[in-house]
């Protein structure tokens, strides 16, 4: 089926750029916009990043703040893997796991979001039987989509166990946290 080869062609082949490929330069927020619509695959037209999203993940701390109305690489990077993430996971998820990553830099978060998405992107692609006929496509989407509810059962209970081992910051007790 020739519309399977191109969708594992574009799980094998099509990436976000690397670290040294996200502008060195900073842009504006439409500039941003424009820039993220080419860093994940997309088929359909699905809403895509908006500047109220960015200004919510920079509130909820889950993006550093701009520098004036500019945004740099290290934006670029956070919001590459954000917006993948938050595919599958809420955006504090999404958030909260992109921060725990990038506790060594935002470069290593980057560069360990890129190795892990190739590994996921290529996993996907071989689960791909291209010559399947139409008749077998419901029980392709069938496995594809159990395989991507245990991945997000596994995923969430390993973050609630990060959550849950690591310290809470200064000023901070388990009873004022469940307070909030």
């Amino acid at each position: 089926m020739e519309e399977l080869k191109e969708l594992k062609a574009r799980l094998e082949e099509q990436r976000p750029v690397d670290w040294e490929g996200l502008p060195d330069l900073n842009l504006y927020m439409d500039q941003v916009i424009g820039y993220m619509a080419r860093q994940l695959i997309q088929y359909e037209e699905t809403e895509g990043l908006t500047s109220a999203m960015v200004n919510n993940y920079i509130k909820d701390g889950h993006l550093p703040r701009a520098e004036g109305k500019r945004y740099s690489r290290i934006h670029l990077a956070y919001l590459t893997a954000i917006c993948a993430l938050k595919q599958v996971l809420p955006v504090k998820d999404a958030g909260f796991l992109t921060g725990e990553l990038a506790e060594e830099g935002p470069r290593e978060m980057y560069e360990t979001f890129l190795r892990t998405l190739d590994a996921a992107l290529e996993d996907a692609a071989g689960w791909l039987d291209t010559d399947c006929g139409e008749e077998e496509l419901s029980r392709l989407a069938l496995k594809l989509a159990l395989r991507s509810y245990a991945d997000k059962l596994a995923c969430e209970r390993v973050i609630s166990l990060i959550r849950k081992n690591k310290p809470l910051p200064q000023g901070k007790s388990k009873k004022n946290k469940k307070e909030k």
